[in-house]
């Protein structure tokens, strides 16, 4: 009897129902300071998460030493029994599903190699723009496992594999920073310091900005940290129901313009989050969150769906194995009419500074730009030494004018880069 069927049984014993969590993952990774490798590393990592219901009570507990097993299921009983009762109708069953995982990709090995050559591809990319020094990088590898297992039979396992590069450059006062990260080594390293080090090479004496209204490009990036800050927030069902959500008691209302759809697409192979099942062990779906500007839905995970009667959305997700899961999403697209987003003048926002102060009901922000530039005819032209932009996110979502052909990942986002009118700017 391995791990995982011991607490369960032993679980069962005491609570109504019982989920372990199990993870397991390496990694390899390695620092630049300058132009050398400052620190490397190795790791290997274990994880234990239990959650036991009772009563409508629910206790959690995690370690990461399974020999401690015992003590770890004994301290998510005494939590279970200490808990204030809940609407909870129960963990799910199982059901099949398709065994191939979603991001993982075999030829991703942990050698100190590779890592090594992704960090000298980034400096031979910077190198394009001499004028710019790399002051730090990174570059990781990592495979990993997690198991979600429970006592209605279900037990699910899934694997993955992550790579990742990241670099900063500087040029007088000057800064830029680049990253990529992926399931498999489909990362271009050299174009990510090529980028780092045009940024900052290209901010060098930048020219004031009248304060004005401005068409304004959003790189995936700035795009995406904007997105973070209000708009997935206002999505999250338990948010809505607290009313700390804006779009509350909106579905079926148009709430952008009619050609932008945002979507969480779990099976989209090698995105960022993609999985057949969620934290819980619910099966995972397309969730159509925006359809044609139109608000379709909210995230649920199991204790939020009980608790507002709702439906779960296999919207559960873990940052860890420590704690309980929570609302979240796997991989969310944003589509929107396509354009050639850099042909016309406008104000290119790299990224924010500031995103995470703004008001995430009202969705009312002030930020500043991170390597402002002029565009035109599809070039950098103009750098400007500074910015400030003041704006709403969900009115922004009524004023695009087109979105790029092309998308990166960010986070749990795939993204294009987004055109937007009538901005207003300050220096």
């Amino acid at each position: 009897m391995d791990t995982i069927d011991a607490i369960l049984k032993a679980a069962l014993s005491r609570a109504a129902e019982a989920e372990v969590y199990l993870s397991t993952g390496e990694s390899i990774s390695a620092e630049l300071s300058r132009d050398r490798v400052r620190i490397g590393q190795a790791g290997y990592s274990t994880g234990l998460g239990i959650r036991v219901f009772g009563d409508g009570r629910v206790g959690a507990s995690s370690t990461n030493d399974l020999s401690r097993w015992e003590a770890c299921l004994e301290a998510a009983l005494t939590a279970m029994r200490l808990a204030d009762p809940q609407p909870w109708e129960g963990l799910p069953g199982p059901v099949a599903l398709p065994a191939d995982p979603l991001a993982f990709d075999s030829s991703v090995t942990l050698a100190p190699g590779t890592v090594a050559g992704l960090l000298e591809s980034m400096q031979s990319g910077a190198a394009a723009h001499a004028e710019a020094a790399v002051t730090a990088g990174s570059a990781g590898l990592s495979r990993s496992k997690v198991e979600v297992a429970n006592t209605h039979g279900l037990r699910y396992a899934d694997e993955e594999t992550h790579a990742s590069c990241s670099i900063e450059a500087i040029a007088g006062t000057s800064t830029g920073y680049e990253f990529a990260s992926s399931h498999g080594l489909d990362l271009d390293p050299s174009w990510v310091g090529e980028q780092a080090a045009f940024f900052a090479a290209h901010g060098v004496g930048g020219e004031p900005l009248t304060p004005g209204t401005y068409d304004l490009v959003l790189s995936p990036l700035a795009l995406a940290e904007l997105l973070e800050a209000v708009l997935i927030p206002a999505l999250v069902g338990r948010n809505v129901h607290a009313g700390r959500s804006r779009l509350a008691g909106r579905i079926g209302e148009r709430i952008a313009d009619e050609r932008l759809s945002l979507y969480d697409d779990p099976h989209r192979r090698m995105g960022p989050g993609a999985a057949w099942f969620d934290a819980e062990g619910v099966p995972t779906r397309r969730l159509d969150l925006i359809r044609n500007g139109v608000l379709e839905g909210f995230a649920y995970d199991l204790r939020t769906a009980y608790r507002y009667g709702a439906a779960t959305t296999g919207s559960a997700v873990r940052g860890g194995y420590g704690g309980a899961p929570s609302i979240g999403f796997h991989t969310i697209v944003l589509e929107g009419p396509v354009a050639d987003v850099m042909a016309e003048p406008a104000v290119y926002v790299r990224s924010v500074v500031g995103a995470h102060t703004a008001n995430t009901i009202t969705g009312d922000f002030s930020v500043e730009v991170s390597n402002p530039s002029m565009i035109e005819g599809g070039a950098f032209t103009t750098p400007v030494r500074t910015a400030m932009w003041g704006g709403n996110v969900f009115d922004l979502l009524s004023a695009i004018e087109g979105v790029s052909a092309e998308t990166r990942n960010i986070g749990e986002m795939v993204l294009p880069a987004l055109r937007v009118a009538g901005q207003p700017l300050v220096g």
